[in-house]
C-alpha cells in the first residue's frame, strides 16, 4: 500500500485557497464570528497549515491523479498525432509530399538545364520546385505550430480538470471534516460560544414530572 502523498510546495497556494473556502462555509463562519476576541480564525488557519500533510492524505487518491497528470504534462511531446486523427496526419504529410515534389522538379529541371533541353520546360520545372518548396516550409511551420497548441491544448485540459477534482475532494474529505472537529467549531455547532460554559443544571427530581426548570438551590 503506498504512503499518501505529501503536499507540494507549488500546491501550497491552491491548499491555502481550499482553507479559505471552507472558512467561509457557515458552521466555520458561525464559529468565527461567535468569537469576541477574533482569534478563532487566526487559530484555524495555523491549525490546518500546521496539519497540512494529514488534510491532503484525506484526499490522497485525487491527488496522486493530478500529480501524475502535471507530470505527464510537463514531459515533452513525443507523440504528437492521435491515433485515428486524419487531420493531424494531413498537416504532417502535406509538408513532406510539398517538399518531396520540390525536390524532384527542381532537380529534373536543373539536369534538363545542364543537358541544354529547349523550350520552356527546364526552367518551368525549376521554377515550381522553388514554389512547392515555399508551400513545404510555410505549411510544415503551420502544421507544427497547431500540433504544439492541440498538445499543449489538451494537456492544460487534463491538468486543470484533475486540478478541480483534487480541490472538492480536498474540501469535501479533508478540510471542512478537519475544521469542523476543532474545538471552537465543534462547542459552536453544540451551542457553547467562545468563553461560556455548557449549561449543565438539570430539572429538580421533584419536579420532573410538572416543571423542567433548574433547580435554584
Amino acid at each position: 500500500m503506498t504512503d499518501p502523498p505529501r503536499l507540494h510546495p507549488e500546491d501550497r497556494a491552491d491548499f491555502e485557497a481550499v482553507l479559505g473556502q471552507a472558512l467561509r462555509t457557515a458552521d466555520i463562519h458561525g464559529a468565527v464570528r461567535a468569537d469576541p476576541t477574533g482569534r478563532t480564525a487566526a487559530q484555524l488557519r495555523a491549525h490546518a497549515l500546521a496539519h497540512a500533510d494529514s488534510i491532503t492524505a484525506a484526499a490522497g487518491e485525487p491527488y496522486r491523479a493530478y500529480l501524475a497528470v502535471r507530470a505527464a504534462a510537463r514531459q515533452d511531446v513525443r507523440r504528437p498525432l492521435a491515433a485515428g486523427s486524419l487531420l493531424p496526419a494531413l498537416a504532417v504529410l502535406t509538408p513532406l509530399v510539398a517538399g518531396a515534389s520540390a525536390g524532384a522538379l527542381l532537380l529534373l529541371g536543373c539536369l534538363l538545364q545542364v543537358a541544354g533541353a529547349p523550350g520552356p520546360l527546364p526552367g518551368s520545372l525549376v521554377a515550381a520546385g522553388w514554389t512547392l518548396a515555399l508551400v513545404a516550409a510555410v505549411t510544415g511551420l503551420l502544421a507544427l505550430g497547431a500540433l504544439l497548441r492541440s498538445a499543449l491544448a489538451r494537456r492544460a485540459d487534463r491538468v486543470e480538470h484533475a486540478r478541480l477534482a483534487w480541490r472538492q475532494a480536498l474540501f469535501d474529505r479533508g478540510m471542512l471534516p478537519h475544521l469542523l472537529r476543532y474545538p471552537a467549531v465543534a462547542d459552536t455547532e453544540a451551542g457553547v460560544t467562545p468563553g461560556s460554559a455548557p449549561d449543565t443544571l438539570a430539572p429538580c427530581p421533584a419536579r420532573a414530572g410538572k416543571d423542567r426548570t433548574p433547580c435554584s438551590d
